[in-house]
């Protein structure tokens, strides 16, 4: 199996940073994928046979591999080793003992009982940057598996996502997978920056539970500090009115008059300033209490004309508005084909995927395609067999 080249990658921040990645599904694989993003080798160790559980999640595949596991796992090389099996775990070790970082997902017990837990490494490689991304990081369940629609479920978010009174709806993405590999990888970074001031590795641990509760930003703390239940709000916002999207003749458009002198110019661009003048409305907390009748009044304007005119109309007086839009069209506009790029991948052709958002000043991403399973076995174990330990003296 030849090997993709491996692009020139010295200008981006993490050149040089080695990252053992025993992660799959989302969270911990997009965690390493933002690293490599950013310039980091990542070392992908897989299981013989299957890999990443996301290789299988299609259609659509793309030489045998799902469109989900290659949105997530550009600049890595993976290399596939059965920790059952005592060479290809001795391998694994020796992986992790040249590698400046280490992330895993796997149920608690699982690196532990292959000797490849924070303890047993930090002895080998005391500079280890290792982090776990667990279900839950509260002691009492870490024996369970975790998934982002039971997280999506028993985090709350399922009860404030849909329309009112029709029971809890999943997100579109798994979002709370993403937010949680996005914690990951910025705990990662500042325990590599504070490893660079006193020379010592340390434990980073990301539950997607916990990572899940924290999201809840404003919903959690309408709870705890206001007493009040978060419940589905549709498209609407518990505490801003008018922030939601109002159907127009051909579509639907999005408000977002998120203070006073916002709805005020909206007022003015629908053609109602006596809205802006009524004291049921004169407020964000009045027009949070007004609601119903604020709305109500809105909608029928709203129905009147096109999302373009609106949309147009909005934008003039100076209020964030915008079109709802299919992924078709997102990526039909400049902004959205901005964020496409075009990988050449030996075996599978040109693949379209979305680049990173990160823009750091003075590098050039030249990604790597995604790896086909074990793609890199050869590579990396010359690296093993040329590479000194981390600990070594």
């Amino acid at each position: 199996m030849a090997n993709t080249p491996t692009p020139d990658r010295s200008a981006l921040p993490l050149d040089g940073v080695v990252i053992a990645d025993f992660t799959r599904v989302l969270a911990g694989p997009l965690c390493t994928m933002v690293l490599g993003d950013l310039g980091a080798d990542v070392i992908k160790i897989e299981r013989p046979g299957t890999g990443d559980d996301t290789r299988t999640w299609g259609p659509p595949f793309i030489a045998g591999d799902a469109a989900y596991f290659l949105s997530i796992n550009r600049n890595k090389r993976s290399i596939a080793l059965d920790l059952e099996l005592s060479d290809d775990l001795a391998l694994a070790r020796e992986i992790a003992a040249r590698s400046d970082v280490l992330v895993e997902n796997f149920r608690s017990d699982v690196m532990d009982r292959h000797g490849l837990g924070y303890d047993d490494l930090r002895t080998i490689n005391p500079r280890l940057v290792y982090c776990s991304i667990p279900a839950f990081a509260h002691p009492g369940q870490r024996n369970f598996p975790g998934y982002d629609l039971m997280m999506q479920a028993i985090s709350g978010f399922m009860s404030i996502t849909g329309e009112p009174g029709r029971g809890g709806v999943k997100i579109g993405v798994a979002v709370l997978d993403v937010i949680a590999g996005l914690y990951a990888a910025t705990g990662i970074l500042a325990a590599l920056r504070q490893r660079d001031q006193d020379g010592a590795g340390r434990r980073v641990e990301v539950g997607l539970f916990e990572a899940s509760v924290a999201s809840l930003v404003n919903q959690a703390a309408n709870y705890l500090m206001g007493g009040v239940v978060p419940s589905a709000f549709g498209d609407a916002h518990p505490n801003i009115v008018p922030y939601q999207a109002f159907d127009a003749l051909d579509g639907r458009v999005v408000l977002a008059a998120a203070n006073d002198k916002l709805f005020r110019a909206t007022c003015s661009a629908l053609g109602r300033a006596d809205l802006a003048g009524d004291p049921r409305y004169a407020t964000n907390s009045n027009r949070v209490s007004n609601r119903a009748s604020l709305v109500a009044e809105m909608s029928a304007i709203f129905e009147t004309a096109d999302v373009a005119h609106w949309v147009k109309a909005l934008a003039k007086a100076g209020v964030p508005a915008a079109p709802t839009r299919s992924v078709d069209q997102v990526f039909d506009s400049p902004e959205g084909a901005a964020m496409v790029t075009s990988l050449l991948d030996p075996l599978r052709g040109p693949l379209r995927l979305v680049k990173s958002p990160i823009n750091y000043d003075g590098a050039h991403e030249d990604p790597m395609p995604p790896p086909q399973l074990g793609e890199h076995e050869s590579q990396i174990r010359e690296w093993v067999r040329t590479t000194p330990p981390a600990g070594a003296n």
